[in-house]
């Protein structure tokens, strides 16, 4: 194997290790709360997305990880979504596995994309960040605005797709 080729698989093991670890992350945080579930996928995804731009909010379903739910209900039946749906929370899960960061999450650095930021301001109280340390175990409820409050410093990115 050649010296590039080493280095290509290794950033392919980078690669495969980042997306698995955000993953892990996020089901370990679900996991964790009584009344979370997974963000759904399918057809199940594209129904709760049109009910919820019939109220007039529109976001993409990278905007979320998960629902917190007041009660349970089930999420393939739209009667049962368009009733609830005032309920429901949607939930952006980041998770942090570095030991550096503190109780609080003081020094985790993490992305804010902009659907997330468009899924706060549309969604209010009802989009929640949930920030997990996998390591401790530590979760903390916030929001995009309470974040942006504490925030020590940002660094705008664009984020591209060839």
């Amino acid at each position: 194997m050649s010296p590039l080729e080493v280095i290509a698989a290794k950033r392919d093991h980078i690669a495969r290790f980042a997306n698995q670890g955000g993953a892990t992350g996020e089901q370990q945080a679900v996991l964790s709360m009584e009344h979370w579930i997974p963000r759904p996928r399918g057809s199940d995804l594209r129904m709760l997305l049109e009910e919820l731009a019939a109220t007039g909010i529109v976001i993409k379903a990278s905007s979320f990880d998960a629902l917190g739910l007041s009660s349970p209900i089930d999420i393939a039946d739209r009667m049962q979504v368009r009733m609830f749906l005032p309920t429901i929370t949607f939930i952006e899960i980041k998770s942090a596995n570095q030991p550096r960061v503190r109780p609080g999450f003081g020094g985790f650095f993490f992305a804010l994309t902009e659907s997330e930021i468009v899924a706060a301001d549309q969604l209010g109280w009802r989009h929640r960040v949930a920030l997990f340390n996998k390591l401790t175990g530590e979760m903390l409820l916030t929001s995009v605005p309470e974040i942006l409050a504490r925030t020590r410093s940002m660094n705008w990115q664009l984020s591209v797709q060839l």
